[in-house]
């Protein structure tokens, strides 16, 4: 099939690339917009690696057509860290953490990891959780990391949710309600 005009939001810019609408979204974030921050793990659907979210959906990457992004909006981990008011990068707070906590080792599931989690942080999937850490561990059962036994992952993405909920304010009036 030959070349078609894909249009779609990528890290909030708007892009249009004229590639093969059947070719991997993985390949035109690598390849022609040069984002390399999305990994190929197995190419299969199977590792997480090269997780993204389309339309706020986590999605793997290797498996999505590019014809399918026309119009869409797709956020890469590069697309998580913000720019603050001065002009510094500000890390997303899963990205702080994974780095603070040493939950990154090899790199090659870390991006796909930091977007799951980042999504399902952002949502709250972890607020009233009766055990956090297995929740975390069926939460990212579709990225699989080989390096880390995932115990520093599932720190960093625990610490970053609870990040993500402000911290009641402190009280000195004991046996009284706090908000």
């Amino acid at each position: 099939m030959t070349a078609a005009p894909i249009r779609f939001d990528v890290n909030g810019v708007a892009h249009s690339v004229e590639v093969s609408p059947w070719k991997r979204l993985l390949d035109v974030l690598r390849d022609d917009l040069r984002l390399t921050g999305t990994k190929e793990g197995c190419g299969e659907g199977e590792c997480g690696a090269c997780t993204v979210l389309l339309d706020g959906v986590p999605v793997n990457s290797c498996l999505v057509a590019a014809g399918q992004c026309d119009g869409r909006t797709v956020t890469t981990v590069e697309g998580l860290a913000r720019r603050g008011g001065d002009g510094e990068t500000m890390l997303h707070a899963v990205q702080r953490e994974l780095v603070e906590r040493g939950g990154a080792q090899c790199g090659i599931c870390t991006p796909g990891i930091a977007v799951c989690a980042a999504h399902l942080c952002d949502r709250g999937a972890l607020a009233g959780a009766a055990d956090p850490r297995a929740r975390v561990r069926e939460l990212l059962a579709g990225n699989i990391c080989r390096c880390t036994g995932y115990q520093l992952i599932v720190d960093a993405v625990i610490a970053a949710a609870a990040a993500a909920v402000p911290a009641l304010p402190p009280t000195d009036d004991a046996g009284e309600r706090t908000p």
